[in-house]
C-alpha cells in the first residue's frame, strides 16, 4: 500500500508489540531473532529505574545527510518529544575510526539504552556490550552479538525490489542505473532487488551498476562528487533513472539528473521532502523508504517498557517496514501495478534476492 505517509500508528502497534516480546527472550547471535510481521504477544510493561536517557552514535556522515542518518535522529527526535527521553547523539570521525570511543563515551556519561547507526558499528558494539553488561545497545544494520544487544534489520531489498518495479514502467529508454556508495553485503541488497523487480517488469531491460568505493571504504557515503560523476556518465549512456543507495553522495546523483533532465530515485527518507535543494526535489520520482526512524523510536519505547536485548527485528513489507514515498504524484499512475507486487512478495509468491 503507497501513501504520501504511511501508518506510524499501525505499524508502530505492530513492532512494538514485537519488540517488546521478541527482546524480552534474550538469547544472543545470529541465530535468534524474528521478523516485525510475527508479532508475539507483549512481554512485562514495568519501566526500568530512573529517566530515560538516549545516547545515539550516527554512521559516516552525521546529522543532516539527508538520508539514512537523518531519519534515525526523528526517530531518537521523536523518543525526546513523547516519552520525555534525554537525548545524546554523536558523530563519527570522517574515516569511522572512532566508533567505539563514541560508545563508550556515551556509555561513560550513562546512557542507557545506546543506538549505533548503522552495520559498520557491528564489532565496536559487540566490544563495548561485554564491557558494560549493565547497558542495553541497538545497531542498525547489522545482527545482535551479544545478550544486551538488539539488532534492528529491514528487508531494504524487498523495498528496492519496488523501486524497480517503478522505474521499469516508468522508463522511455529501457536503460536504468543503479548507485551504490560502499559495495558491502548491505548495500549489494538494494542492487539485487533493483535489478529483480525492474526485470520482473521488462526481462530484457538494462541496469548499470556503479559502486563509488569498495567494501571497507565508506567514504562512498560521503562523496558528491563521485556521485555525480557516476550518474553523469549512466545518463550520458542512456540511462534516463538513476537509483542510488550512497547515503550523501546520492545529492550529487540528484544534480547529474536535474543537468541531464532525467530523473532519479532516492533512498531511506523520503528525499523529494529532505532535500533542500528546491531546484533538484523534482527530479527525485520516487524514495525507496528505509523507516529507521520507527525503528530507532519502537526499540526504545520498548526499553522504556522494561524490554531487554539479545535478539533481531527484521522490518519488511508485511509491516511497512520499507516502502515507495509518493510525494510530487510521480508514480500515481502505476499504484496497482507497485501494490501487485508488494502483495506477492507478502503472500510469498515472490521471494526477493538478497544477493546480485
Amino acid at each position: 500500500m503507497l501513501g504520501k505517509r504511511f501508518n506510524r500508528m499501525a505499524f508502530g502497534s505492530v513492532v512494538g508489540v514485537m519488540l517488546m516480546a521478541a527482546t524480552a527472550c534474550g538469547g544472543g547471535g545470529t541465530g535468534g531473532g524474528t521478523t516485525a510481521s510475527e508479532a508475539p504477544s507483549a512481554a512485562s510493561s514495568e519501566a526500568p529505574k530512573g529517566a530515560l536517557k538516549v545516547g545515539l552514535a550516527f554512521d559516516v556522515g552525521g546529522r543532516g545527510d539527508k538520508s539514512f542518518n537523518d531519519a534515525a535522529y526523528a526517530g531518537l527526535e521523536k523518543a525526546h518529544t513523547e516519552l520525555g527521553a534525554e537525548i545524546k547523539e554523536l558523530s563519527p570521525s570522517s574515516d569511522g575510526s572512532n566508533r567505539g570511543d563514541l560508545l563508550r563515551q556515551l556509555a561513560d556519561a550513562d546512557y542507557n539504552p545506546i543506538v549505533a547507526v548503522g552495520f559498520a558499528y557491528a564489532e565496536d558494539v559487540k566490544k563495548v556490550a561485554e564491557e558494560y553488561p549493565d547497558l542495553q545497545f541497538a545497531v542498525v544494520d547489522s545482527a545482535s552479538n551479544a545478550p544486551n544487544v538488539t539488532g534492528l534489520l529491514f528487508a531494504e531489498e524487498q523495498g528496492s525490489y519496488l523501486a524497480g518495479v517503478a522505474a521499469a514502467n516508468k522508463t522511455t529508454a529501457n536503460h536504468l542505473g543503479f548507485v551504490g556508495g560502499v559495495e558491502s553485503d548491505l548495500i549489494r541488497k538494494f542492487e539485487a532487488g533493483f535489478v529483480a523487480g525492474a526485470k520482473s517488469v521488462k526481462p530484457d531491460i538494462k541496469v548499470d551498476i556503479k559502486y563509488l568505493t569498495p567494501d571497507g571504504d565508506f567514504s562512498g557515503f560521503r562523496a558528491p562528487d563521485k556521485g555525480k560523476v557516476a550518474a553523469e556518465k549512466m545518463f550520458q549512456d542512456g540511462a534516463d533513472i538513476v537509483y542510488h543507495a550512497a547515503g550523501d553522495s546520492g545529492l550529487g546523483v540528484f544534480q547529474a539528473a536535474a543537468a541531464a533532465k532525467k530523473k532519479a530515485i532516492g533512498v531511506d527518507s523520503d528525499q523529494r521532502q529532505t532535500i533542500k535543494e528546491t531546484d533538484l526535489q523534482p527530479v527525485i520520482m520516487t524514495s525507496m523508504l528505509k523507516r529507521v526512524d520507527v525503528g530507532v523510536f519502537e526499540y526504545i519505547k520498548a526499553f522504556q517498557g522494561g524490554a531487554k536485548g539479545g535478539t533481531d527485528v527484521t522490518y519488511d513489507l508485511k509491516v511497512d517496514g520499507v516502502g515507495l514515498s509518493t510525494t510530487g504524484g510521480e508514480i500515481d499512475d502505476i499504484k496497482d501495478k507497485i501494490d501487485a507486487a508488494k502483495q506477492d512478495i507478502v503472500d510469498g509468491k515472490i521471494t526477493v534476492p538478497a544477493k546480485p
